[in-house]
């Protein structure tokens, strides 16, 4: 499984990234709720916290664990469509389900997710648990787009959850940090297929920093990358299309996502990492390198991308009206200093939702992520860029290294104190707890 070293009774397991590693006194493949539910019975008589992991795409330790992992290779499949439902369509899926599997099969039954994040190897609950988004000016995340779930509690007890039945735990549960029990299957709506066409072009960066508003507002979904050491960035705007579909020819495709992102960008990065002053150089050629192009396909095929150069992370949802200015300060930052960023900054959007710990809860936001090659000294330039984004009341991405606290956390959602009444109902005794969810729960 993409992200882990095999778990089994005490070795070794670690995240894509390699950046986590972790050592679980024992791991399970359970095929179903019920294996589940008595798995966690019997780690928690034993006194062994519990955790389940995706595909390890998660730079934080949000499921680390020294107790018992839950692996959920085995939990996977569509379990249900359900096309007559009220409010429209919806398809349930076992938690473990890779997100590249959903997108195929709900393809093939004529049906697709409205947004998604741009990698399709996480799991679904994965994906669910730590917010991933896309970008939308009206489509929120994946957890957003649940509505319904099933989860194993403390006690091992199995909830049916929805704003009809456990409302309370649906609402908090839909992105719960694995903090409140292990997801099983979750529901989620989906629509009709359809196409996006998708327009990428260069564009400086003052333009498209002034522009801003306005390209986010006039399209579905907007997107830019700034290439540090350049004036350069990346924009992609996607939209919904009548058709037909023109995707990206295989050489084109083969050109753009095997050689250049994954292949030659793999080599820059492992010269940018050993020669720092190397840095800038490739950021010019790599900013000039992107050109214009437009493509129509299935949404999924234009959402994501492969990602195989690895990389860490951090990402700040801030106020949408406060995003260019953190961008210019981080744009400042850089330029005046001696770091070297090898990685563009990335910037999306999302609506507001009523998550408690969404980091679009309650406002509209913007993203601004920031990367760095896997062994890259990363410390120096995510510190200069987490001063800036909580300056602005930046809400970090739970899956994303950051260092945020309960009492910063608790300051920046508004429901804050909602979710944890929710915790302390559902586990008491933090079964479900390990060492990062003390920090950021409390």
């Amino acid at each position: 499984m993409l992200g882990t070293v095999a778990g089994r009774n005490g070795s070794t397991w670690s995240n894509w990234a390699g950046n986590v590693t972790a050592r679980p006194a024992r791991s399970v493949s359970p095929s179903s709720t019920e294996e589940v539910a008595a798995a966690v019975r019997r780690a928690a008589a034993e006194g062994l916290t519990v955790k389940a992991v995706g595909t390890g795409h998660s730079f934080t330790p949000v499921a680390a664990t020294e107790g018992l992992l839950v692996r959920p290779e085995r939990l996977t499949g569509i379990l249900a469509v359900d096309r007559g439902a009220e409010g429209g369509p919806t398809v349930t899926v076992a938690a473990g389900t890779p997100l590249k599997v959903l997108n195929r099969e709900l393809a093939a039954a004529g049906l697709s997710l409205t947004n998604m994040g741009d990698i399709m190897e996480q799991t679904v609950s994965g994906a669910v648990s730590t917010g991933t988004h896309g970008t939308g000016r009206a489509s929120a995340s994946i957890a957003a787009q649940v509505v319904g779930l099933e989860l194993v509690t403390a006690d091992g007890q199995v909830l049916s959850c929805s704003a009809r039945e456990n409302a309370e735990v649906f609402t908090a549960a839909r992105l719960g940090l694995g903090a409140l029990g292990v997801l099983t299957s979750l529901t989620l709506a989906v629509e009709p297929l359809f196409l996006l066409t998708a327009r990428e072009q260069p564009m400086p960066f003052d333009e498209v920093t002034a522009r801003f508003d306005e390209l986010a507002g006039e399209n579905e979904h907007f997107e830019f990358y700034w290439f540090p050491h350049t004036t350069g960035c990346h924009t992609k705007r996607n939209n919904r299309s009548p058709g037909p579909a023109a995707p990206l020819g295989a050489v084109g495709r083969w050109l753009e996502e095997e050689l250049l992102s994954n292949g030659v960008w793999e080599v820059a990065c492992r010269v940018g990492r050993a020669v720092p002053a190397a840095v800038p150089p490739i950021a010019r050629i790599a900013a000039g390198a992107w050109s214009e192009r437009t493509y129509t396909d299935l949404p999924y095929k234009v959402f994501t991308s492969p990602r195989r150069v690895r990389f860490v992370e951090m990402e700040y949802a801030l106020p949408r009206a406060a995003a260019m200015d953190a961008l210019r300060e981080l744009r400042a930052l850089i330029d005046s200093s001696g770091l070297r960023v090898g990685f563009p900054v990335e910037v999306r959007t999302a609506p507001a939702d009523d998550l408690p710990l969404s980091t679009a809860s309650g406002r509209e936001s913007a993203y601004i992520a920031v990367h760095l090659y896997r062994g890259t000294p990363y410390e120096a330039y995510f510190t200069a860029v987490e001063r800036i984004m909580t300056a602005y009341g930046g809400r970090p991405h739970w899956g994303k290294l950051h260092t945020r606290d309960a009492d910063y956390l608790a300051s920046v959602y508004p429901r804050f104190g909602e979710f944890l009444a929710v915790r302390e109902r559902l586990d008491p005794g933090r079964v479900f707890a390990n060492d990062y969810l003390r920090r950021v729960l409390g």
